[in-house]
């Protein structure tokens, strides 16, 4: 008898609220089942970056061990610290597969997005040519933009990580594909080409 194919589960410690509504999305589960994965869920939110250091991974961590999780991964901001290296040795674990950083912040990878910009926008040619190089925190930038074209602010952080998911559409894919977002690209690429092939 030939075994079926099982899917890898992989389960995800994020920083905050918006990323819990990012990987938890529709979109997101979807581009793992396409590429072999099943995402365990609840995902972890340790409420904020600072909660991510090893006294306090371990208890995260524990919390897959009901699950049969095969890889476990963090999503976590760059923020203001010096490098995605000095994050990711901060987070350092061995149970931990990967961590994921994005750059200044997740919502960079908005800003990345131009079709789901140009939904929640009402326009057509939104574009950000540098998402990850925005002068203050792309949060900040999301406000600009709509205060510049007379739009309504952005609100509340996980509730426009709802919106812009469930509402414009957004996708971690379609930000992969900005030229100039290599974080968003580096999580897409690393689950397109990554464990699977490499178990």
């Amino acid at each position: 008898m030939v075994a079926v194919n099982r899917k890898i589960k992989v389960g995800f410690i994020v920083e905050g609220g918006s990323e819990k509504v990012i990987v938890e999305s529709t979109q997101f589960r979807d581009f793992l089942d396409g590429k072999g994965y099943e995402l365990v869920t609840p995902v972890i939110d340790a409420k904020g970056g600072g909660n991510l250091l090893p006294q306090n991974i371990e208890s995260f961590v524990a919390r897959f061990d009901v699950e049969a999780v095969d890889h476990i991964f963090v999503l976590t901001d760059l923020e203001n610290e010096p490098s995605v290296d000095a994050v990711r040795q901060r987070i350092q674990n061995e149970s931990i597969q990967f961590s994921f950083v994005a750059v200044k912040a997740l919502e960079a990878w908005y800003l990345a997005d131009s079709a789901a910009m140009n939904s929640w926008l009402d326009d057509s040619n939104f574009h950000e040519a540098q998402p990850e190089q925005t002068q203050t925190m792309p949060w900040d930038r999301l406000k600009e933009i709509a205060t510049e074209r007379g739009k309504r602010g952005p609100g509340q952080k996980i509730s426009f990580a709802k919106k812009i998911t469930k509402h414009h559409g957004f996708s971690l894919v379609h930000a992969a594909q900005h030229q100039n977002c290599p974080s968003a690209t580096e999580l897409v690429n690393y689950f397109t080409q990554g464990i699977a092939d490499a178990d």
